[in-house]
C-alpha cells in the first residue's frame, strides 16, 4: 500500500500569531491599514475609535475614499495571506505607480491587512470601486474562526449588495473592527495620536492625502491636551534644510533664529552649494588596528537617491526657556515624546525611526561624549525624505521596524552623521552667543582673579602684619600651585592630542627595520632608519619633558616639528616650503615643549584640510620672521581651502568643522601661546611676507617676545 504523498498544512492560529509577531503593537497595526488606503489613491483616511478602554463594547472604524476592491480583489488577494499581488505591481513599470496620483506603493509584502487581526476579534469590510454598482462585504468573526483547525477551514462570509454606503458612483473602503483584543490604555491612546499625527512629515504637507484620528466617549478627554508641532515650531532657535546627492551635499542652509525678546542677538544665516570645501561628505572608520582612519560616502553606490535632511533644534535650558516659552513644561513633554529624527519616503513615514525608544542615529550616545556640543533626540525634530523609486536599495524589514542594515543604509547613517556634525558646528557658535548674553556670567582666569581680589581685600582690612604676611604667603603658594597645574594640563593635553601620531610613526618604521633585515640590507641603512626612531622618540618625549621659558634658538624646534610630521607628510604627498632657513633672527622667548606643540596641533589642521579639500600639488609654507613688532614669529600658511569659520571663533573650545574633530587644537595653541606671553595671530597678507599661492589657505603666526623687551 502506497502511503498518501506528504504535504505542508497551516494552522488556522498562524493569523493570529503572524499579527502578533509581525506587527509590534497596535499603532503600528492602524499604519499599516492607514498605508493601504495610501496605495489605494485615497485622499482622506480617517480612524474612529469609540470607547477604546473598554474592549466588549469597542469600536475601531477606518474608512477612506481611495479606489476601494472588488468581488475577486477580495477573493483573490485580500484573503490571500503573503501574496505577491502588490510585489508584482511594483515590479511592473505600468502598475508600479498608482493610477491616480502616481504614488510608488508602500505595500509589498502582502501582510499589512494582519493588521486587522491585531486589533481585533470581529472585522467587517465594506468597499466598492468606482465603475461597480454593487459593494462587497466582508466578515470574519475569530471567536469562531480560531475553533477552525486548519486556516482553510476558517468560515468566512462575504457577499454583494447593491451599493447603500457609498452612493453616487463612489469608491473606497470601510474597515470596522470590534471585540477589541486589548484594552486602550490613556498612554497607548496619546501614542496612537502621536504616531498618526507623525505619519506625515511636520515639514511638508501631502495636500493629496491626510489621516485623522477621532475618540469617542470618555476617552476623548485623554488626547485633547497634547500639544502639535504647530504649537512648539516657533520655540525652535535653530533650523536647517540640507540636500545631498552622490559623494556631496549639494545645498546647506543652517538659520540661527533668536526670539524677539532676545534683542542682544541677531539672526544669522548659513547658505552653500556642493561647491563649498565642507560638502564632501567623509566618515572616520577604523581599521583592523582600531585607529580612525577616513572614507569618503557615495548615496550613489549603492544608489539611494537624493536625500533632504531637514530639522529645527530647541534649547532647553531653563534660563532661555523663561524668556519666550509660556508652557516650558507643555514644551519640554512635547520634546521628550516626539523629538527625534523621522525618516519619509515620499513623505510617507517609514516606521520606527524617531520614536521614543529608537535612537537609530545615536544621538544620546554621541551627547554624552560632548553634552555641550552634541545634539540629543529630546532638543530636535527632524526628518529625512527619501525618494521611493531611488532609493530602492533602502529594504524594508518584514516586521516595519526599519530598514534592513545593509551598505546602502550604513551610507545613509554616515552621510547623515556628517550633515548633523555639520549643523553642531554652526549651532555652537550661536550658542556661545546665547549663554555670553542670557546665560550665567563667567569672569575669565576665575582662580587667579578670585586670588588677586582677596589679596586687595586681605590688604587694606587686615591690620595685624604678621596675619597678613601669613594669609599673603598662603594665597601664594595656592596661586603657584595653580599655576602648575595649569601647566601640566597644558602640556599633557598637548602630547594626548599628538601621541596617536607618535604611535603609528613608530610602527612604520619599526616595520621597515624588520623588513631590511629579512632582506639583508646594508647595515649602514638600517642604521641610519633606527637614528630615525631614536629621533622620533626624542622629538616626542621633548612634548612631556620639564621646559623652562628662555631665549631659544625657534629655528630648531621648527627643524624637530617638520621631523616629526614627515611620515605624515610623505603618506600624503604634500611639500614644505622651508623658507625659515634662511631667517637670521629666530631668537625668542619660550618653552621647547609648548612651542612643539603648538606646532603639531596647526601642521595637524593643515595636513587634515589639504587632504579633505583634495588639493593638487599641497604644500605647507614655514617661516621664521621679525615683521610683528617686539616679537619674532613662526609662519604657517597652506594652499588649502582656508579657514571655514571666524577666525573668533576657531580658537574657542569645541568648535571644529572636522568629522569627528574635537575643537580644542587650536584653543590649545591659543592658551600655550597666553601662557608664554606670546600671541596666536591670523594675519591675513598685511603683516608677514606670504607667497601668491599661500595666500588663500589658512595662515597662521605663532608671535613669541624677544629677550629683554
Amino acid at each position: 500500500m502506497n502511503n498518501p504523498q506528504p504535504y505542508f498544512r497551516t494552522r488556522a492560529r498562524i493569523l493570529c500569531q503572524l499579527g502578533e509577531q509581525l506587527i509590534k503593537n497596535e499603532s503600528i497595526a492602524l499604519l499599516e491599514l492607514i498605508k493601504n488606503s495610501y496605495d489605494a489613491d485615497a485622499t482622506i483616511c480617517d480612524v474612529v475609535m469609540a470607547n477604546p478602554s473598554d474592549p466588549t463594547n469597542a469600536s475601531i472604524i477606518i474608512r477612506d475614499n481611495g479606489d476601494g476592491m472588488s468581488y475577486d480583489t477580495i477573493i483573490n488577494v485580500w484573503l490571500e495571506i503573503g501574496t505577491d499581488y502588490k510585489e508584482k505591481q511594483l515590479f511592473n513599470s505600468e502598475t508600479r505607480k498608482t493610477a491616480k496620483f502616481h504614488r510608488m506603493r508602500l505595500g509589498e509584502k502582502g501582510i499589512g491587512r494582519l493588521g486587522v487581526h491585531r486589533l481585533g476579534r470581529e472585522i467587517e469590510l465594506i468597499t466598492k470601486t468606482q465603475d461597480c454598482p454593487e459593494e462587497v462585504i466582508l466578515k470574519i468573526n475569530w471567536d469562531v474562526a480560531e475553533k477552525a483547525k486548519l486556516i482553510e477551514d476558517i468560515p468566512v462570509s462575504i457577499e454583494k449588495r447593491k451599493a447603500s454606503i457609498f452612493k453616487n458612483n463612489e469608491a473606497g473602503t470601510i474597515i470596522k473592527i470590534t471585540k477589541l483584543r486589548n484594552a486602550w490604555t490613556r498612554g497607548g491612546l496619546r501614542e496612537c495620536k502621536r504616531s498618526i499625527s507623525a505619519l506625515n512629515s511636520p515639514f511638508k504637507t501631502l495636500d493629496s492625502f491626510k489621516a485623522s484620528l477621532y475618540i469617542e466617549g470618555k476617552e476623548k478627554s485623554w488626547v485633547e491636551d497634547l500639544m502639535d508641532f504647530a504649537a512648539v515650531q516657533d520655540y525652535a532657535l535653530f533650523h536647517f534644510d540640507i540636500t545631498m546627492a552622490g559623494k556631496n551635499i549639494q545645498s546647506f542652509k543652517y538659520e540661527f533664529k533668536p526670539w524677539s525678546v532676545l534683542d542682544k542677538l541677531k539672526e544669522r544665516i548659513v547658505i552653500w552649494d556642493k561647491s563649498n570645501v565642507n560638502s564632501r561628505i567623509i566618515t572616520l572608520q577604523r581599521d583592523e588596528r582600531g585607529k580612525k582612519q577616513e572614507a569618503e560616502i557615495d548615496l550613489a553606490n549603492p544608489n539611494i537617491g537624493e536625500v533632504r535632511f531637514q530639522g529645527i533644534i530647541f534649547d532647553r535650558d531653563s534660563r532661555i526657556l523663561t524668556l519666550g516659552v509660556q508652557d516650558k513644561a507643555g514644551l519640554k513633554e512635547y520634546l521628550d515624546i516626539n523629538g527625534g529624527i523621522k525618516v519619509f519616503r515620499d513623505n510617507m513615514r517609514i516606521m520606527d525611526y524617531g520614536e521614543p525608544k529608537n535612537d537609530w542615529l545615536d544621538l544620546n550616545s554621541r551627547r554624552v561624549n560632548r553634552p555641550g556640543v552634541h545634539i540629543s533626540n529630546n532638543v530636535i525634530i527632524g526628518a529625512v525624505y527619501l525618494d521611493r523609486e531611488s532609493s530602492v536599495n533602502l529594504t524594508e524589514k518584514a516586521n516595519r521596524e526599519g530598514f534592513l542594515e545593509n551598505e546602502a543604509y550604513q551610507n545613509l547613517y554616515n552621510a547623515l552623521e556628517f550633515c548633523l556634525e555639520r549643523i553642531e558646528a554652526e549651532r555652537t557658535l550661536d550658542k556661545n552667543l546665547l549663554r555670553k548674553h542670557y546665560g550665567p556670567q563667567e569672569s575669565s582666569a576665575p582662580v587667579t582673579t578670585s586670588i588677586a581680589e582677596l589679596k586687595d581685600i586681605i590688604d587694606s582690612s587686615v591690620k595685624e602684619e604678621n596675619i597678613k604676611s601669613k594669609m599673603i604667603t598662603c594665597l601664594n603658594r595656592i596661586e603657584s600651585d595653580y599655576e602648575s597645574i595649569t601647566e601640566s594640563l597644558l602640556k599633557s593635553a598637548g602630547a594626548g592630542l599628538n601621541l596617536i601620531v607618535v604611535i603609528h610613526q613608530m610602527e612604520k618604521i619599526l616595520k621597515d627595520v624588520q623588513s631590511m633585515i629579512k632582506q639583508k640590507a646594508k647595515v649602514n641603512l638600517i642604521e641610519e632608519r633606527v637614528a630615525d626612531l631614536t629621533n622620533l622618540v626624542e622629538g616626542y618625549s621633548i612634548l612631556v619633558r620639564n621646559s623652562s621659558i628662555k631665549e631659544r634658538n625657534l629655528k630648531g624646534i621648527v627643524k624637530q616639528a617638520i621631523f616629526n610630521i614627515s611620515f605624515r607628510l610623505r603618506a600624503h604627498n604634500i611639500e614644505t616650503v622651508n623658507a625659515f632657513e634662511n631667517a637670521t633672527q629666530t631668537d625668542a622667548l619660550c618653552a621647547e615643549n609648548h612651542v612643539l606643540n603648538a606646532l603639531l596641533n596647526i601642521f595637524d589642521n593643515s595636513i587634515w584640510w589639504l587632504g579633505y579639500s583634495q588639493t593638487q600639488s599641497a604644500k605647507i609654507f614655514i617661516d621664521i620672521s621679525a615683521e610683528f613688532k617686539n616679537y619674532i614669529s613662526i609662519v604657517i600658511a597652506d594652499n588649502g581651502p582656508g579657514f571655514t569659520k571666524p577666525t573668533n571663533d576657531i580658537v574657542k573650545p569645541f568648535i571644529s568643522d572636522k568629522p569627528g574633530g574635537m575643537g580644542i587644537g587650536l584653543h590649545l595653541t591659543d592658551e600655550i601661546m597666553k601662557a608664554l606671553d606670546g600671541k596666536l595671530l591670523f594675519p591675513g597678507t598685511d603683516i608677514f611676507e606670504i607667497p601668491e599661492e599661500f595666500r588663500k589657505g589658512a595662515i597662521i603666526a605663532l608671535a613669541f617676545p624677544i629677550q629683554g623687551e
